[in-house]
């Protein structure tokens, strides 16, 4: 189980994120530095007790329209191999010390865990408390099967409102599946789309309660 501390990031998480969605080509603003808040999420659990892994909504102001983001997080202790690409950045945590913040598209802990979210073999947790399960994320359709063994990420492709992750057989040849992430957050009924679906809940800039797809996978068409 996660356990959430109640403490001090430096740089904060909103502050690193207002560098790095300028440069992400999903990003929706203009010139103007982002003015994020913090529109809602959730978190998942890593098995092995050691990364951090959140699903978190942010919301910018700044532009004519405000646009809502999802960004899965992953906090590690020490840096990932291989995922320079990655990297959001790096921030002193108030209890454990040095983190470094991970896009979680490119982190194969938050990936495996999302396919066992999709496979209903783990749960979403509540964005806040340690240990309170989120009863407001759904994963559709109810009776649908997820692939065993898979594993990723293998490429991270973004285009202009999600990102595609390309996820396969752990250790053998076979067809691969993709995980998409979305980026620009649109509110949708439970119904809609195909494939096996995490739909979750986050806050207008108004208070009003919006629901929309958060990640989908589907076979590849390759």
């Amino acid at each position: 189980m996660a356990v959430i501390h109640r403490t001090t990031m430096s740089p904060g998480k909103l502050e690193l994120l207002a560098d790095w969605l300028p440069q992400r080509p999903w990003y929706r603003g203009g010139t103007d530095t982002p003015q994020l808040e913090k529109a809602g999420g959730f978190r998942l659990d890593d098995p092995e007790g050691e990364v951090g892994i959140e699903f978190m909504a942010v919301t910018d102001t700044a532009g004519d329209e405000p646009a809502t983001y999802l960004v899965p997080l992953t906090y590690r202790g020490a840096p990932l191999e291989g995922a320079d690409e990655g990297l959001i950045g790096t921030s002193e945590h108030g209890v454990l010390g040095r983190r470094w913040i991970y896009d979680g598209a490119h982190d194969v802990v938050l990936v495996e865990q999302l396919l066992a979210l999709l496979a209903g073999r783990t749960t979403a947790q509540d964005q806040n408390e340690s240990g309170i399960p989120d009863p407001t994320v759904e994963v559709r359709p109810e009776a649908a099967g997820v692939p065993q063994g898979l594993t990723g990420p293998g490429t991270v492709t973004d285009t202009a409102d999600a990102s595609l992750v390309t996820v396969g057989p752990m250790g053998r040849e076979g067809p691969v599946s993709t995980l998409t992430v979305c980026r620009v957050l649109r509110p949708a009924p439970a119904g809609d789309g195909t494939g096996r679906r995490v739909l979750a809940g986050w806050a207008a800039p108004d208070g009003a309660r919006r629901h929309g797809l958060f990640a989908r996978l589907a076979a590849s068409e390759d």
